[in-house]
């Protein structure tokens, strides 16, 4: 009997990861920022943690908003469609909650759930680059994880 292309390749994903987690990717600890704050703040707390996206949340109720890219952030500065005093809400890209369903990504994510995060999204229409890590019910941001974190991991781990 032959397999489906479907059962091979989850077979091939499931060796790649043997059962680890998003945990196991031992993500840095989430640092989100406020909308309020400077972009040159934003940029200074990316740098001296080597992050490449940063949450921010609102003051008032902690609740995710958006993030920052930095990447895209350095793009908007040397096109000056930003100044480094200018807020960081100007710069961010928000998340858009009316009508959208989102993938809830938590430490006990298996890595087979994450790849596919990336490769497609939520609906499997749309690349992602990072995943915000948050508890269970959503109230927590517990880091930040990228799709080159788990290359590293693939490369790095033992065969």
């Amino acid at each position: 009997m032959a397999s489906s292309p479907q059962t091979t390749s989850d077979a091939k994903r499931a060796e790649r990861y043997r059962g680890a987690t998003v945990e196991d990717l031992d993500p840095p600890p989430a640092f989100s920022i406020y909308p309020t704050e400077s972009i040159s703040h934003a940029l200074q707390v990316a740098f001296e943690r080597d992050y490449t996206h940063l949450t921010v949340i609102s003051h008032d109720t902690r609740a995710l908003l958006g993030y920052v890219s930095l990447p895209r952030l350095k793009q908007l500065l040397e096109s000056r469609a930003v100044t480094p005093d200018d807020a960081v809400e100007n710069a961010m890209q928000k998340f858009r909650r009316k009508g959208q369903i989102y993938k809830i990504i938590t430490m006990d994510t298996p890595l087979e759930e994450l790849e596919d995060f990336f490769n497609g999204g939520v609906r499997g229409n749309k690349t992602q680059d990072f995943a915000v890590i948050t508890d269970g019910a959503r109230r927590f941001v517990l880091g930040v994880t990228t799709k080159s974190d788990l290359e590293e991991f693939v490369r790095r781990r033992p065969a």
